[in-house]
């Protein structure tokens, strides 16, 4: 009697084939995913606009906005906050976007020690 492999399993060296090639494809358009959405701008408000952080997809600070009326010199802890809260909204988005991406790219599946 022999034995008989699902249909999908095994299929010798066409089939490895295959895979290499999706997974060279697949590693093609992660490398040009990952290069554009690092040249991608990334911005968050807060404070009803009182500042604005500009970050890369490389998570550099590329500038950073602060409206007049909220630097008070008796007030600074106001402003660290303000700021603080900025920089971490842009890295959420950042982060989001990227997973987001990454998971269309991937299909869902886990890959770990990717950016």
């Amino acid at each position: 009697m022999k034995a008989r492999v699902p249909q999908g399993m095994g299929g010798g060296p066409q089939n490895m084939n295959q895979m290499i090639r999706q997974a060279q494809k697949m590693q093609e358009e992660m490398e040009t995913f990952q290069s554009e959405f690092e040249a991608r701008e990334f911005k968050a408000t807060v404070g009803g606009g009182a500042v604005e952080i500009t970050m890369n997809g490389k998570r550099e600070v590329l500038g950073i906005k602060i409206e007049p009326e909220v630097v008070d010199p008796e007030d600074v802890e106001m402003l660290e906050d303000l700021v603080a809260s900025a920089v971490n909204e842009v890295l959420t988005q950042i982060e989001t976007e990227s997973n987001a991406g990454m998971n269309k790219i991937t299909g869902g599946m886990s890959m770990p020690g990717m950016f």
